[in-house]
């Protein structure tokens, strides 16, 4: 099998991102690209990813999908959108985080995370960093936003991180990203990226590419 086969394998098997899975319609416009940021923000706790996205859909269902909308709900409307996602653990400093995130978005870029686009002005650590200035956003925040925002965003590519190479690893491809990322189509890249990820978590006794 070549490296290519190998990563359509990859893609076939482990493809969906987790936006998708979230039921965000990643798209270059302000709502999803909020969405993408709440989702990024809760998997960024030690909890499950599935978990996370299950939350993430909850407060997308009770209409958090904007940052007016998420400061216009309460924070025990935030506390019981991730508690029906099973989002237990962290729900009541996450609800609070939330809402700061909210207003930061709303009052340096007018809801518009466009406008951290252009203020990175394509280079991808200036775009971390002012990804970690949002409250709960660590490295592992960004990552995952970047990894995702690929799909609309060309200019981030080819992002994949420490953990998409681990998945690479496992799975017998190359681990440098500029290598990886010419094994599949460009607007395949954030795709690849998530299944190289959900990879890296598998269990050791499970086979990635069966």
């Amino acid at each position: 099998m070549t490296d290519r086969d190998t990563a359509a394998r990859v893609l076939e098997l482990h493809g969906t991102g987790y936006a998708e899975e979230a039921g965000i319609r990643l798209a270059d416009t302000p709502a999803p690209l909020f969405q993408l940021l709440v989702l990024a923000e809760l998997l960024s706790a030690r909890i499950s990813a599935d978990i996370a996205v299950a939350a993430t859909r909850e407060l997308l269902a009770a209409g958090e999908t904007t940052p007016a909308h998420t400061l216009e709900a309460s924070w025990q409307d935030r506390v019981d959108a991730l508690g029906r996602g099973h989002y237990r653990r962290y729900d009541e400093r996450t609800a609070r985080q939330l809402g700061e995130l909210a207003g930061q978005v709303q009052e340096r870029w007018h809801g518009d995370l466009r406008g951290l686009a252009a203020e990175a002005d394509g280079d991808v650590d200036a775009a971390a960093a002012l990804l970690q200035d949002f409250p709960g956003i660590g490295p592992t925040g960004a990552s995952v936003f970047l990894r995702e925002v690929q799909q609309v965003w060309p200019w981030v590519r080819p992002y994949l991180d420490e953990r998409a190479t681990r998945g690479a690893e496992r799975v017998g491809l190359p681990t440098e990203a500029a290598a990886l990322a010419g094994l599949v189509d460009g607007d395949e890249l954030a795709r690849f990226a998530a299944a190289l990820v959900r990879v890296s978590l598998l269990p050791a006794a499970e086979d990635p590419l069966a």
